[in-house]
């Protein structure tokens, strides 16, 4: 029993030594806000893709421009199909300034859109529309909340009671 011990001790060392060893595992790699709009700076979006493109298409076409870092076909979560837009990073942002004459360029027998990457920023949401739903939502009723509000209507009191008196 001390010897299979002593054997499993050692087995935990080597493992615990090839796991100090060996790079970080591959996954999703963590970016800092500068860093991801330092990205974006060297980032354009192409609009109006074909559904069909490949990314090396799409690195082929903007070859000129510039070296190709990464080429970002966005899918719909659900289906897979691809949305008709993709993203494309640069080496440098001199790249970008020559990308962007390849707007309304013909792209697959399509006229694609070249423009700038925006930068998302976490706590700013382009919905947001400046007040609370809840003050619209609907609380039964013929008329919605919103309705009520805007046309001035107020529903009858005394619904569900008797008005008349004997």
């Amino acid at each position: 029993m001390e010897e299979e011990a002593e054997k499993l001790k050692e087995l935990q060392n080597e493992v615990e030594k090839q796991m100090n060893l060996s790079p970080p595992p591959a996954g999703p790699v963590i970016m800092s806000i500068e860093e991801k709009m330092e990205a974006d700076g060297r980032s354009i979006y192409v609009g109006n893709v074909d559904y069909g493109a490949t990314a090396e298409e799409l690195e082929a076409h903007f070859h000129g421009c510039g070296s190709v870092n990464r080429v970002t076909i966005l899918c719909d979560k659900f289906t897979g199909h691809p949305k008709g837009f993709a993203y494309i990073e640069f080496a440098d942002k001199e790249s970008v300034r020559t990308a962007m004459a390849l707007d309304e360029s013909l792209f697959r027998g399509r006229q694609i859109k070249v423009g700038a990457k925006r930068t998302n920023r976490p706590g700013i949401s382009t919905t947001d529309r400046g007040f609370p739903r809840a003050r619209f939502r609907s609380r039964g009723g013929n008329f919605s909340s919103r309705a009520r509000y805007y046309s001035g209507y107020t529903p009858p009191r005394g619904r569900g009671r008797l008005l008349t008196q004997w």
